[in-house]
């Protein structure tokens, strides 16, 4: 449905993570997958996070967080709605997604998608997370920076703000024009007439989010950890000092979980195939039988992965695919499993992949009932 274009390669080795990029006509002759009141819509729903951005009559950034029944400040100006994980709710715009499926899935953060009156942005600011933003309807201007120390501050208990920054791109975008912005480099952008905008970040965790998760899955899933042990102790001249040999048994002891990469594959699977947002998930009413799927294989029928959900593996392991949160065996059909995560929508090629292994079919059968793979 959208098409790409951009020499991948070109941009891997000189612009991702390094400097930012205008793509003009990234998706020529593009077409909004979404249209404004649909946009309105989702942020009206619970289970979607939104937000209003504006400015109030004493020029005051205000937030205010959805779900919504009114959206009479979009008729003023300088005002933004902004719905996160779009991809998760509307299958259209899911479709944005898959040109950029030349990064790795696990980075991929989410689809949000802003819409704004004329003057509406959410003011100058440095993402933690890289982002091609898609003008779609409307034109906006884009200022952005050098990578830079630039002093932060709270505009908004929902907003943080950096200072002014000099521009070293400087462009009003139009529809189907991408900006890919690196991690840290300062941005602002604001709506020269009623504008939408796509934005696909990409995100990586911290060390604190890696410590934090890692400390909180020791505790749930080790019974019998290892504990510091000094067998070897001697009169003590000096007990206040913890001496050399000490602190080394100690380090020790912190990374007795996690020596090699390979203990963390199970506890990481899981955290990085976590959805952040809530998934649109529809249990089957009625349970497909491996018959059925088969059927609707053979009749040409194409079954596509969940919006936003999120289907890893890990090349030293090839038996494990994780899905959702959670780890499954697939050792006896890893080609399955592996395709299953490489593509968010399969068809006819998993024929022979399927009949060659009975637990195969009961793996497939078992996501399209749980609602993880669908068919239109």
């Amino acid at each position: 449905m959208f098409q790409l274009n951009l020499d991948i390669n070109h941009f891997l080795d000189v612009y991702w993570q390094k400097k930012p990029l205008l793509i003009k006509q990234g998706f020529a002759d593009f077409q909004d997958p979404i249209m404004p009141d649909e946009i309105a819509g989702l942020a009206m729903e619970e289970e979607v996070e939104s937000r209003l951005v504006y400015r109030d009559e004493q020029d005051k950034w205000q937030a205010e967080h959805g779900p919504f029944t009114s959206f009479d400040k979009l008729e003023q100006k300088g005002t933004s709605l902004l719905v996160q994980a779009v991809d998760h709710w509307h299958e259209d715009a899911q479709q944005l997604i898959r040109p950029f499926r030349f990064l790795p899935n696990w980075r991929l953060d989410d689809l949000m998608i802003s819409y704004s009156s004329v003057n509406g942005g959410v003011g100058p600011h440095i993402d933690n997370y890289d982002v091609f933003i898609i003008q779609g309807l409307g034109k906006r201007h884009w200022r952005v920076g050098a990578k830079t120390e630039l002093n932060e501050f709270t505009a908004h208990a929902a907003l943080k703000h950096c200072a002014a920054f000099d521009a070293i791109i400087d462009v009003e975008l139009e529809p189907g024009d991408i900006l890919y912005i690196p991690v840290g480099f300062p941005h602002e952008g604001y709506a020269i007439e009623p504008s939408i905008n796509y934005s696909v970040g990409f995100r990586a965790p911290d060390q604190n989010d890696l410590l934090s998760s890692f400390t909180d899955h020791c505790i749930d899933e080790q019974d019998n950890c290892v504990r510091y042990l000094d067998k070897n102790m001697q009169h003590r001249e000096k007990p206040g000092k913890i001496e050399a040999h000490e602190l080394i048994g100690l380090h020790k002891t912190m990374l007795e979980s996690c020596q090699t990469p390979e203990q963390l594959m199970p506890w990481l699977g899981k955290m990085l195939s976590e959805s952040v947002h809530d998934l649109d998930i529809a249990v089957c009413d009625e349970a497909h039988s491996n018959t059925q799927i088969l059927a609707l294989f053979n009749e040409g029928a194409q079954f596509t992965r969940l919006g936003g959900l999120r289907a890893i593996y890990f090349e030293q392991d090839a038996d494990f695919i994780y899905i959702n949160g959670t780890q499954y065996n697939c050792s006896e059909f890893n080609k399955l499993g592996h395709h299953l995560c490489d593509q968010d929508e399969v068809g006819s090629e998993l024929i022979e992949l399927l009949t060659e292994n009975e637990n195969a079919q009961n793996f497939f059968t078992f996501l399209v009932n749980s609602g993880y793979w669908y068919s239109n």
